[in-house]
């Protein structure tokens, strides 16, 4: 068994990665809304945070009733009781990566974790 997955994703309405990667920490979606449109419904978690990144277009969330503006680059996490609903701007659509993982699961990152060989 090689030791990466590799998958090409469409522009569907949602895609989740969980079953195509064989991810075993962290589910990712990608998620492209048309101009006007957006979730059709406001989510929390359980356990699990969620870190966004908008890919393209621009939009906003509202979460916990609060207004946050999206912009193609923009990053944003936002902790499992936040109440969130995601929009695409009126006259532009947007497409964002979610990817969600158990709040304070990390142990290590980066060099912390690497193993360097020369």
């Amino acid at each position: 068994m090689a030791n990466f997955s590799k998958v090409s994703v469409a522009q569907d309405a949602r895609t989740e990665l969980h079953d195509k990667l064989s991810l075993t920490g962290a589910e990712i979606s990608i998620n492209n809304l048309p101009a006007g449109a957006n979730v059709p419904f406001i989510h929390s978690h359980k356990n699990n945070e969620e870190i966004y990144v908008v890919l393209a277009g621009k939009g906003k969330a509202v979460i916990d009733g609060e207004t946050v503006e999206l912009a193609a680059g923009d990053w944003i996490r936002i902790s499992p009781a936040g109440k969130r609903q995601f929009f695409a701007a009126e006259d532009t659509a947007i497409s964002f990566a979610c990817i969600q993982v158990k709040e304070h699961s990390l142990e290590g990152y980066t060099m912390d974790d690497a193993v360097v060989e020369n």
